[in-house]
């Protein structure tokens, strides 16, 4: 299929190639329904920052904005979602989102709090015929450039849950990662941003980050 080779291109290029200029940015999904999709306002710029410096992509630095429906949406390989609200996605967008995913996109969704009881019934509406499985702790993107043997990392404690990683399994590869009181974009944001934050869990959550983009940019 024509938009999976050309975003397989893009991955194998941006993991292997050193560019004069950036060619390519990750992106944040806009979504209706008036759920904060603009939280975390610091958390991709600086996964895009450790992605340069540990994987050695050549992403522009600062992230971009999609909407759901948008034609735009095929230029990026990898998409972040993030709110602890509503969300609604309509036919247009349902259609979109699921040709941009089956065609060689990724989509991470990140449950800021909130966000669970939202986000399933869309995402349903997409895959009807997926549910979303938790991956297992030998699954490929908890064992990319960093190891992490138990799973996703604990970032922020909400219900006294442990953190889990479901996916959207389509035709063998995960085209939807969504982590589950865990958090992974707070982990992301400036150090400071939140009281009690740690260094440790910081680079952890970045380094599982970068996991979940490089896993992105090979599969």
């Amino acid at each position: 299929m024509k938009i999976r080779l050309s975003i397989i291109v893009i991955g194998l290029g941006l993991l292997v190639c050193s560019f004069t200029k950036p060619a390519y940015r990750l992106a944040r999904l806009k979504y209706n329904g008036g759920g904060d999709w603009y939280g975390d306002r610091t958390a991709l710029t600086n996964l895009i920052k450790f992605c340069n410096s540990n994987l050695h992509t050549n992403f522009e630095a600062e992230e971009e904005t999609v909407e759901v429906g948008s034609a735009q949406l095929f230029n990026y390989p990898f998409v972040f979602m993030t709110g602890h609200g509503n969300v609604v996605f309509s036919d247009q967008e349902v259609r979109n989102l699921r040709k941009y995913l089956t065609g060689g996109g990724f989509l991470h969704i990140c449950d800021n709090y909130g966000l669970d009881q939202f986000i399933r019934p869309q995402m349903k509406k997409v895959f009807p015929e997926l549910d979303f499985l938790e991956l297992p702790l030998n699954h490929p993107i908890y064992h990319q450039k960093y190891d992490f043997p138990n799973g996703l990392p604990k970032v922020h404690e909400h219900d006294n849950k442990r953190a889990q990683g479901f996916g959207l399994i389509y035709k063998g590869r995960v085209v939807c990662f969504y982590d589950y009181q865990c958090d992974l974009g707070n982990g992301w944001e400036d150090y400071g941003t939140y009281a009690g934050d740690a260094q440790e869990t910081r680079q952890k959550a970045l380094k599982m980050g970068a996991n979940l983009v490089q896993y992105a940019l090979i599969q």
